[in-house]
């Protein structure tokens, strides 16, 4: 997604912002009440500046009206804003549903997407590049074509588990703007290099820019490395352990013995990949909670990501047509090698985070049954 442009600002002088913020707070005690919804404040020029959501949204929108320092968030967004609208939901569920998607839809100046529900969960990111590598992520930001892995509990735990597998299989983990010069590049200049990886020189990096390793080769280790995050655990193990009995046959003990490290160090790190994981294909069932505004709707949830949003059936035919709709989202097989697509982990991280803080909703979910064995067919 190409990054958003920056729009001039139009701040409104002191007076024109106080006779605003009265109109718009008259408009709140007059009208809003405390229901879950979700809110918008707009610019002059019609720029939605930032967007909001409440369980209780009279209340969160009165607080903006209370804030003391001229400094507070609130008090800076309410200065710039001329509009303020909003709309109730059915639940607070719905509400974070809808802030999460008219915030990536507007990119207001004054959000940053998922950042009150990345703090249990991170991601390991593929960085593209000469030498592609892992990073941890604790979100998409703006990268909605990247691949990820997860999610994970824990940024620092996933930090160390993937410094070690870094390290068992010699990829990079530098700055991502550090220059690669690999073995086979050719040089249009003859400049010598001083060596600066000190992660090759102790034996824990395979060194691509330091023209240590070929372009190949480097790329054939991270493929290893990408097969065991995948769950395609024997492909990097037996690949080692084909490269250790090789070095073995040809007397090279000290390759063998540190490619045997390196297998260890793997087995080990399995299962310590497999504790961080979010087992996110628990969260797969239908959740309807009790709606607080309006007619209540049930969520298609699909390895932790809602799939669909649809009335809760009241009639036999209405339940039918549920279940077909139902059914073609749980009916077709997915792969679960353990990647996310960038533009659903905002909505994963919000989905995994609510069953977390409120695990007794998990009493409100139930599996798919058909229409042909429901006792309201």
């Amino acid at each position: 997604m190409s990054r958003r442009k920056e729009r001039p600002s139009f701040a409104p002088s002191a007076a024109v912002a106080v006779a605003r913020a009265a109109e718009m707070l008259a408009r709140v005690k007059g009208e809003a009440r405390d229901v879950p919804g979700v809110y918008e404040m707009r610019a002059a020029n019609g720029e939605i500046i930032y967007v909001g959501k409440s369980k209780k949204l009279r209340t969160r929108l009165l607080s903006y009206f209370r804030a003391v320092y001229p400094g507070d968030k609130g008090a800076r967004i309410l200065r710039e804003a001329a509009e303020l609208q909003w709309e109730y939901v059915p639940t607070e569920f719905a509400s974070l549903l809808e802030e999460l998607a008219r915030i990536k839809r507007y990119r207001p100046r004054h959000n940053v997407v998922g950042k009150r529900d990345a703090r249990h969960f991170a991601f390991i990111r593929v960085a593209r590049g000469a030498a592609e590598s892992f990073r941890v992520a604790r979100g998409s930001g703006n990268d909605d074509n990247g691949t990820y892995f997860g999610p994970f509990h824990g940024a620092m735990q996933l930090e160390e588990a993937l410094r070690e597998l870094n390290d068992a299989l010699g990829l990079r983990d530098c700055a991502l703007d550090t220059p690669m010069h690999f073995a086979d590049q050719a040089d249009l200049f003859a400049v010598p290099r001083t060596p600066g990886c000190i992660r090759h020189e102790i034996g824990k990096c395979m060194g691509p820019c330091v023209a240590a390793v070929r372009r190949d080769d480097y790329a054939a280790r991270f493929g290893l490395a990408r097969a065991f995050l995948e769950g395609a655990n024997d492909v990097p193990v037996a690949a080692l352990k084909r490269a250790m009995d090789e070095a073995s046959a040809k007397l090279e003990f000290e390759r063998a013995a540190a490619l045997r490290d390196k297998i260890g160090r793997l087995d080990s790190l399995r299962a310590q990949f497999a504790r961080l994981r979010f087992a996110v294909e628990s969260l797969t069932f239908v959740y309807t909670p009790v709606a607080v505004e309006g007619d209540a709707v049930s969520y298609v949830i699909r390895r932790g990501r809602v799939r669909a949003t649809l009335p809760v059936p009241r009639t036999a035919e209405q339940r039918r047509a549920f279940d077909a709709r139902a059914t073609a989202i749980f009916a077709p097989v997915e792969r679960t090698d353990g990647t996310v697509p960038a533009h659903e982990i905002d909505e994963l991280l919000l989905v995994t985070s609510w069953f977390t803080r409120f695990p007794r909703e998990l009493e409100r979910t139930s599996g798919f049954a058909p229409a042909s064995s429901s006792p309201h067919a």
